[in-house]
């Protein structure tokens, strides 16, 4: 199973979602982003958010729509999107991605990203990508992982979560490394690129921030 979260951030910021229509693909509106999915003609199967960010009229067709609407007060101790996303994983997907996640309030994109660290505290088994239309993000533990070469995202920046991460080997990129130590704030490791069709990356110890992305 697949679960597709579009939040109400910024929509020029979205890629094209008709890329993310499988067969097998649930899809979750979250405040504004309900909004934005139904205009798009595709109907979430559950909704989360206060909906302050939606007018009366548009709050109505939400209703008049979506079959599970999750309402809640704005004065919370999540974030809509984290609510949604704590839904999805006891849904147990595969695949979680997050759209509209990204723009606008800093604070937002901030917690969005530390969001990528929920299924890792709780070990869930389920591959989470932060998606918009320049970027993808994903976190990665301690390991060793083949990375494709993508055309259309052809910069791939490594970015340290936690103080520090060890070991850090890069093959198949234009910028090797070998047992590199990174800390936080270091920006060795930002733009990076395959020169091969396939590469590898590992580390030791630490949690890193994978960013593909494209100017």
């Amino acid at each position: 199973m697949i679960i597709n979260i579009l939040a109400g951030g910024p929509e020029e910021l979205l890629p094209d979602l008709t890329d993310y229509m499988e067969d097998n693909a649930i899809w979750v509106g979250v405040d504004r982003g309900v909004f934005q999915l139904l205009k798009r003609s595709i109907k979430p199967e559950i909704a989360f958010g206060d909906f302050d960010s939606v007018s009366k009229e548009e709050l109505r067709f939400i209703e008049g729509q979506v079959a599970e609407m999750k309402r809640y007060n704005p004065e919370k101790n999540e974030t809509d999107m984290e609510l949604a996303l704590n839904w999805a994983l006891e849904q147990k997907p595969s695949i979680l991605r997050l759209f509209g996640a990204t723009g606008g309030r800093l604070d937002h994109l901030l917690a969005n990203v530390h969001l990528l660290l929920v299924p890792l505290k709780g070990k869930h088994p389920t591959n989470v990508y932060l998606i918009d239309r320049n970027n993808v993000v994903f976190l990665k533990e301690p390991g060793s992982y083949s990375i494709e070469k993508i055309k259309s995202k052809k910069y791939i920046s490594f970015v340290p979560l936690t103080l520090d991460v060890s070991g850090i080997t890069l093959t198949g990129f234009k910028f090797p490394l070998k047992n590199q130590h990174i800390s936080l704030g270091s920006t060795l490791c930002i733009s990076n690129e395959l020169i091969s069709e396939y590469g590898t990356f590992s580390f030791s110890e630490g949690i890193l921030i994978v960013i593909r992305s494209h100017d």
